[in-house]
């Protein structure tokens, strides 16, 4: 999905102010990621990552080798596998992250953080479906879980191109944490909504259907 075809005409404000927010629940680098469609993209020359952005930090082999070494070692310890996942996702090396997210979740299945991650690793691998699926996994867990919802509704707007959908998730980060990050972006990103779709939600005018 390409960010320009959005049928709902996205204001170019309200893109580019949450395009850097779908961010994982452990990473160390939170730097802002495009949408998948332009992260792919070559590096911009002079040392900037895809669309402008600064190019990801380079993997420490050294560490990466040690985190494998671990994880060789002790089949059942989800907490290096996490840890490779969280450096490959910051190096924007998204599969890779995945491999071993999906590695560590399977032994620690009730990790909502490292459930949300995947998902949002998923969604810049352009699996918008997946990346849902997994959020919903997340919210089984902890039901409460903000993070989870910021990304939701990042996903369903730019993704699904589903802006109700996304209101309601983004809603219901300010009801729980109104004064978090989660929730101070999740009203930043209704009220840019609101501001170019102000009948967004509204209901339908008799005889409108």
């Amino acid at each position: 999905m390409k960010a320009e075809s959005l049928v709902f005409g996205i204001a170019g404000i309200f893109l580019g102010l949450i395009a850097g927010w779908l961010i994982g629940s452990q990473q160390t680098s939170h730097r802002p990621v495009p949408p998948p469609t332009q992260q792919a993209a070559a590096p911009a020359p002079g040392g900037t990552g895809s669309a402008g952005n600064p190019a990801p930090p380079p993997l420490d082999q050294g560490e990466v080798q040690r985190l494998k070494d671990l994880a060789d070692k002790d089949p059942s310890n989800a907490t290096p596998r996490t840890q490779l996942g969280n450096m490959y996702f910051d190096a924007e090396r998204y599969d890779d992250a995945i491999r071993w997210y999906e590695s560590a979740l399977e032994l620690d299945p009730t990790n909502p953080d490292l459930s949300t991650d995947l998902g949002v690793s998923y969604y810049y691998t352009n699996q918008s479906d997946k990346a849902l699926a997994q959020f919903k996994r997340s919210l089984d867990i902890e039901p409460k879980h903000t993070k989870t919802m910021l990304n939701q509704g990042i996903v369903l707007a730019f993704g699904k191109q589903d802006l109700d959908g996304a209101s309601k998730a983004w809603e219901r980060v300010v009801e729980l944490a109104p004064n978090s990050p989660e929730g101070q972006a999740a009203k930043r990103a209704l009220d840019s909504m609101k501001s170019a779709h102000p009948t967004l939600g509204a209901p339908a005018a008799p005889g409108s259907e």
